[in-house]
């Protein structure tokens, strides 16, 4: 599984979205600017923020974007699984992927099936509100 720019850039998005919500509605314009994106690349990753309800919009003077809730109950796997459609590890695990016809004996089948859940396990224990926290631990691993 590799996370593409636009799962990468939604979480950037909403993120500064999310360390900026004092001051009400944000440009998008800003957004781009501070995160270094296109804005052009950013609005189509908005649009599907939008059409989710994970952001709402104001047009005109003062406008922009905010969140529709609280850093706190955006789940990072849920941000994800939106922009990227799935977090599969395999085809055969999408579940809009057709069965694949070796499932009943698959000798593979619990190694990505425990993938699958370790990812996705990981991922859904993080909100915007720990990506926000600059000294979060967990991310910090001895290999």
């Amino acid at each position: 599984m590799m996370i593409s720019t636009r799962g990468r850039y939604a979480l950037r998005v909403l993120v500064d979205m999310a360390e900026h919500q004092s001051a009400g509605y944000v440009p998008l314009k800003e957004v781009a600017e501070r995160q270094e994106i296109s804005e052009k690349y950013l609005e189509s990753i908005v649009k599907a923020l939008v059409k989710e309800g994970m952001l709402t919009g104001l047009r005109g003077k003062g406008g922009g974007y905010r969140l529709s809730k609280a850093p706190d109950q955006f789940v990072v796997g849920d941000i994800l699984r939106l922009m990227e459609g799935t977090l599969a590890p395999v085809a055969c695990l999408d579940k809009d992927s057709p069965p694949c016809k070796r499932m009943a004996g698959c000798r593979t089948l619990p190694l990505w099936q425990g993938l699958d859940r370790v990812i996705a396990e990981y991922l859904d224990k993080f909100t915007l509100e720990d990506l926000m926290a600059r000294d979060n631990v967990e991310y910090d691993y001895i290999i």
